[in-house]
């Protein structure tokens, strides 16, 4: 009688085990309605649906199981197996990670578009060097300058906290004779509330999440740079996925890719209407605001140039068209 129990349950067992999901848990620093997390999980149920269940992406937004600032090391570790954060964040390690943070590099889609086509097959040669892979990137809406007066020219953020997210950031800021503090941004409104910060540039998106119309009156949409986060795996994770279900995650990927990148379009137009419904001024930049803002990316493009590696250059010049 034993025997037969014995081999029931292993019959059983053995049914069951092709039946057991795969469970990957996956930590994003923006919160459920940013674009970025809605589209991501999007991404998880268009991969629970195409493996019928065998992969099941479990989303941690806004922070909730690693800070931004660890999410990378945390899939590289193996902590977790795939996981979302701002691609120009890892640019201390290598300058190629930070090319769409420069100022006045790219500043539309197209030339997004043109940049990441050039990027991606450096970004996916360095991080395979640390055992991951790129899935999909997705651009944020063109950065903006958000401030409680009007500026006219670069001299008005002279002394300014000035709210940083990366090191291109921090530079601008300093270049600007402002101050950068760094601040994540699910922070922003309390940096502002407590006067940690009182400038920032960053996208319509999280300006009208963060609800900047509370702490700042002018947004001027001098469209700086288009940045974009990514989303990596750990690739000894994914090739322990079969190989239909490993097809399935590439397929969602894309399919993600290209929503993302129509999400952010409709974003920007959506988000600023936002700011402009709840009273914010939308304040088209003047020309002396602009000449002086790209002479300060100028600068900056020129000290990005002078530390950074053969891999990255060759980004900018296949860019560039050179």
């Amino acid at each position: 009688m034993m025997m037969k129990h014995a081999a029931a349950f292993a019959v059983a067992l053995g049914l069951a085990s092709p039946a057991v999901a795969t469970e990957w848990n996956m930590p994003t620093p923006y919160g459920d309605t940013t674009f970025h997390t809605i589209n991501i999980h999007h991404f998880a149920k268009d991969v629970k649906a195409a493996t019928n269940g065998a992969l099941n992406i479990t989303v941690h937004s806004a922070g909730s199981l690693f800070p931004h600032a660890e999410i990378k090391n945390a899939v590289r570790s193996g902590q977790v197996q795939i996981g979302e954060f701002f691609l120009s964040r890892l640019s201390n390690e290598d300058a190629a990670f930070g090319i769409d943070s420069q100022p006045f590099v790219a500043t539309s889609y197209g030339d997004a578009a043109r940049l990441w086509a050039a990027q991606k097959p450096v970004v996916t040669k360095l991080l395979a060097k640390q055992g991951l892979m790129p899935l999909f990137s997705v651009p944020w809406p063109a950065q903006g300058l958000y401030t409680k007066g009007e500026v006219k020219t670069v001299a008005d953020l002279a002394g300014l906290r000035f709210r940083a997210y990366n090191a291109a950031l921090e530079e601008f800021a300093t270049l600007a004779k402002a101050s950068p503090v760094q601040i994540e941004a699910p922070n922003i409104p309390q940096a502002f509330a407590t006067g940690q910060v009182q400038a920032m540039i960053t996208s319509p998106s999280t300006g009208a999440n963060s609800k900047a119309w509370d702490f700042v009156n002018y947004y001027t949409p001098i469209n700086a740079w288009v940045p974009k986060n990514i989303v990596v795996v750990n690739k000894a994770a994914f090739d322990a996925l079969p190989a239909n279900v490993q097809k399935a995650v590439l397929d969602a990927a894309a399919t993600a890719e290209k929503r993302g990148w129509d999400m952010s379009k409709a974003e920007a137009a959506a988000k600023t209407k936002v700011m402009a419904d709840h009273g914010m001024k939308i304040v088209q930049p003047s020309a002396e605001l602009m000449s002086g803002l790209k002479k300060i990316g100028a600068t900056m493009l020129g000290n990005w140039k002078s530390k950074a590696s053969p891999d990255a250059l060759a980004i900018l010049k296949a860019y560039q068209g050179g």
